[in-house]
Formats: structure tokens, C-alpha cells, sequence
């Protein structure tokens, strides 16, 4: 383990990667070639990962600088990606800040004593700054061994740590949540305004430490209307990205089934839009408005496929991104754990062929 950061320490010197092909799409221009990065690409599908991982428990890996470090670089060396993403999950600021959760194989993330009342919300801990020191100094052992390649960080979005927190764990359906929504609105806002404070802390913390730009994660809120959404969840996300508007980085916005929704999570605030792979690009670029990049949106499903239909896929989709401002290539989830890395390194090699 490395010594501690020192958090009273002025923040890192920024890298200048204004050329780097991720960023200038990222922020709505046109690379000389398409960039391109996956979700979840440091992760199961990498044999090099498993290894690594075979006897540490996922929040005990993300805790760890070293550990951190090494994962976050594994596919940037084996498939030459344009952006890594910080190796860490989404419970990690609730873990950090004190609360009792786990991931378990198999399930998801468990939480120990689950919220569901006013008392409840009024003693879910904040998170601290000095508490994301571990965040922090895997972010200052990877900028130098990330050289030009440019560092995004990464938070869950407040919706989603509540479903965890209500349910107490992953849920189908989202009664309770939804439920809590209606029935205790009053409980319901402080809720996800104590979980979007706590993310903007831990945003701030990496932003601070130098990454060159943000994932706001949110992995459920497609169970959602529209309606809902702006009215439940959109002002809590929205004080999750607003605050990091003056960094100067990117900041992007992602969910799972949400095509519904693009057009009021742009309204949340972000710069880049993410899309899974139900809504082609240039419609996404149509609902929400044609005023941010995009990201995505291949079906994470193909990669299994022949490899004429790989190419074909890859090229209609870097063809509808075209649509967009900024176009960064990606999946529309995560890299599935049973995917071939060399198909994950053929499809990066086909898309840097392919023009920004």
C-alpha cells in the first residue's frame, strides 16, 4: 500500500490532453478518428483481472490504491483504448461514508439495514472528503502511468444508490422504491438529496485529484416514467452534475433502458449523453435536442456474434453518431464477463479506421 495522500495538499496539476481524440469528442468536436472506450472494460472478461482479483472482494479492490491502479490499466494496455475509467463501483461512497453494504456474488449490492423512514434518511451518514482518500490516491499513482490517455471518473446517480438503499438490495420491480416515492415525497427528496450531496463529494474528490472527466451512472432509472423521473429523480442528478459545470471537464450522463428519458437527462446536465444500444444514435440526438455528444451504443451482445456482422454493426453505428456534435464509441452496457478481449481489441482497432 502506498503512503496516504495528503488532502490538504493542493489539488493535481491537470494534464493538458485537450488533443486527446476522447476529449475533444467529449466536448463536441470532431477528432481526427473516432475514439472509442467500453464500460465495464476493466473487469471479468480479462483474464489478467480474474487473476488479480481471485482473492479480493470487489469494494476491498476498489479500497485499495495499488489494486485500483492496475485494474484501471489492464485494458487500456490490451486493447489500446482512448479513455480508462476508474476501476470502483457504485456503493463505494456509501461504504466509504459508513454505510453497511456489500457486494455479494451472485446478488448484487446488499445493504445491511435498509431506508425507509425520515429517521432513517436522518442517519445515513455524509461523506466526507478525507474519507475518498483511497479514491484519491489511485488517482494520482494513475496519472502518470496513464500518460496521454485521458482518466474518467465515475459515481452511481442518486436514484439508483436509493433503490439500493429502499429495496436493500437489487430489485425487479422497485416497489418499495416507488412506493417511498409517492406515499413519503417529504422522505423521498431528503433521501436522494443526501445521496447527491454525498455523490458531488465523491465527484469532487476525483475531479480534485485530476481526472479529465465524470460518468454519472445511473443504472436503474429506466424503470421510470418520464414524468416520474423529472419529477422524482431529475433535481437530484441535476445537483450532482451542475456543481462540476466550472471544471472545465466532461461530464457524462448514462442510464439503462432510458430512451424514454434522454431527453430529460440532458436536462439534468451533462455534456455527453450516453445511450444503450435500444435507440440508435441520430435519434438520440433527436430527443434531446441536438445539443450534446453522445456515447455508445453498441449491444454489448454482438461482440458474441460472427465478425462480418461485428464490422456491420460498428460502422452503422459510428454512421448514426455522426448525427451528434461528438461522437464517442461504446457499448450500450457494460462488456459482458464471457466476451472474447481479442474481439473487445478488434473492434477498437476497427473503430480507430474509422473518422471522428
Amino acid at each position: 500500500m502506498s503512503a496516504r495522500t495528503d488532502l490538504s495538499a493542493p489539488p493535481a496539476t491537470r494534464r493538458d490532453l485537450r488533443a486527446a481524440p476522447f476529449l475533444v469528442a467529449a466536448r463536441g468536436g470532431r477528432p481526427a478518428r473516432l475514439p472509442v472506450w467500453f464500460m465495464r472494460q476493466a473487469g471479468r472478461s480479462l483474464p489478467e483481472y480474474r487473476a488479480l482479483r481471485a482473492d479480493t472482494g470487489i469494494i476491498q479492490a476498489c479500497l485499495d490504491p495499488e489494486l485500483t491502479c492496475e485494474i484501471t490499466m489492464q485494458p487500456v494496455r490490451r486493447h489500446g483504448v482512448d479513455a480508462a475509467i476508474l476501476f470502483s463501483d457504485i456503493v463505494v461512497p456509501l461504504y466509504l461514508s459508513g454505510v453497511g453494504v456489500d457486494i455479494v456474488a451472485g446478488t448484487g449490492p446488499v445493504v445491511a439495514r435498509p431506508v425507509r423512514t425520515a429517521a432513517d434518511v436522518e442517519a445515513l451518514p455524509r461523506l466526507h472528503p478525507e474519507q475518498v482518500a483511497p479514491v484519491v490516491d489511485a488517482i494520482r499513482l494513475l496519472l502518470p502511468a496513464l500518460g496521454e490517455t485521458p482518466l474518467i471518473g465515475f459515481a452511481g446517480a442518486p436514484f439508483t444508490l436509493a433503490s439500493y438503499l429502499v429495496e436493500g438490495g437489487p430489485s425487479r420491480n422497485h416497489e418499495r422504491t416507488k412506493a417511498l416515492m409517492r406515499s413519503a415525497p417529504d422522505v423521498w427528496h431528503a433521501l436522494l438529496s443526501r445521496l447527491a450531496a454525498n455523490a458531488a463529494t465523491f465527484l469532487q474528490a476525483q475531479v480534485d485529484a485530476g481526472v479529465d472527466a465524470v460518468q454519472l451512472f445511473d443504472s436503474w432509472a429506466g424503470a421510470l416514467s418520464e414524468r416520474d423521473y423529472r419529477r422524482y429523480v431529475m433535481p437530484h442528478s441535476a445537483a450532482v452534475l451542475e456543481p462540476l459545470a466550472g471544471s472545465g471537464i466532461p461530464r457524462i450522463h448514462f442510464g439503462v433502458g432510458t430512451g424514454e428519458l434522454l431527453g430529460a437527462m440532458a436536462d439534468a446536465g451533462a455534456d455527453v449523453i450516453g445511450v444503450d444500444w435500444r435507440v440508435p444514435l441520430d435519434e438520440a440526438v433527436r430527443r434531446t435536442g441536438g445539443r450534446h455528444a453522445v456515447q455508445g451504443n453498441l449491444d454489448p451482445a454482438v461482440l458474441f456474434a460472427d465478425p462480418v456482422s461485428i464490422e456491420a454493426e460498428v460502422r452503422r453505428i459510428a454512421a448514426e453518431g455522426r448525427a451528434a456534435s461528438g461522437h464517442v464509441f461504446n457499448l450500450g452496457h457494460g462488456v459482458l464477463p464471457e466476451t472474447d478481449p481479442d474481439v473487445v481489441t478488434r473492434v477498437v482497432d476497427l473503430v480507430h479506421t474509422l473518422p471522428g
